[in-house]
């Protein structure tokens, strides 16, 4: 295949697969595990190696809010370096992956409750390309971007991600990434390198979402904020949580899931990824 107009033309017509891609919830945490090689990365990159290459990666990141649902439809994202304060080495990194118009114009036909806009102008957050490159080093496997409409409620985002699973059927693999319990407020700095630790109000939500997860109690999750004092620090605010939702919106009936990178750090912070089918 010569040419990304070659791609496009390809995927405009990709075949369904026998089975579903697995779609993959992951805790991001630092952006400076971009380009660490620590044992959260080692655990993207064995993930990667565990599954089929996907035709396409379409990531939900806690990074990238907006009024509607936006994809990016651009041949080429740019890297985006939406942080400060981290060494000069992690604003040096490109992630130069193609990205895929046609892809994204058909996630938007997909998508019947509401009216995506095709977007120019974003590319890949860190939410995206920190995980992504490890996954992938290649940087040759188209990178899409779904945006979270931050006006609306968490049944929304649950149900809205429903109308994605054509694209599992179609080999496209679909991350969300953020991080289950997200408190930066709260951080422990002093307990920054103690592997593992963490709060006992953040190891006690941790636990109850995966139990949660296991036994398929998705309402419980979607309303989260009924679930006590302890919730309310762990997600103080919603957008790093919800793209769990998308990942948990997209696990078909018997599906299996795992969990991987199941840490806290500093305290208030946890890894705990999941992966379904």
């Amino acid at each position: 295949m010569s040419t990304l107009s070659d791609f496009n033309k390809f995927t405009a017509n990709l075949p369904r697969q026998e089975q579903p891609m697995p779609v993959l919830f992951i805790g991001h945490g630092s952006p400076m595990n971009g380009i660490q090689d620590n044992e959260f990365s080692s655990g993207w990159k064995k993930m990667a190696k565990d599954m089929p290459t996907p035709k396409a990666v379409l990531v939900v990141s806690a990074h990238w809010l907006t009024n509607g649902t936006r994809i990016t439809s651009m041949e080429f994202p740019k890297t985006i370096h939406d942080f400060g304060g981290f060494p000069q080495e992690l604003f040096q990194v490109q992630y130069p992956a193609p990205g895929s118009p046609t892809i994204a114009r058909e996630t938007k036909n997909l998508v019947k409750s509401t009216a995506i806009v095709e977007d120019h102008d974003w590319g890949l957050d860190h939410g995206a390309w920190t995980v992504v490159r490890h996954m992938y080093p290649e940087a040759n496997i188209p990178v899409l971007q779904l945006s979270i409409d931050h006006n609306k409620d968490e049944n929304y985002h649950f149900e809205l991600t429903k109308e994605l699973m054509e694209l599992r059927n179609k080999g496209v693999l679909i991350i969300g990434s953020g991080n289950m319990v997200h408190n930066l407020r709260m951080l422990a700095w002093d307990k920054i390198e103690e592997p593992g630790y963490g709060y006992d109000w953040a190891l006690e939500m941790n636990a109850k979402f995966k139990k949660y997860i296991s036994e398929g109690d998705f309402s419980r999750l979607i309303n989260y904020k009924n679930l006590g004092a302890e919730a309310k620090l762990a997600i103080p605010t919603p957008e790093h949580y919800i793209p769990l939702l998308y990942t948990l919106g997209l696990k078909a009936k018997n599906e299996k899931l795992s969990f991987f990178n199941d840490k806290a750090v500093a305290g208030s912070l946890t890894m705990t990824s999941v992966k379904i089918g």
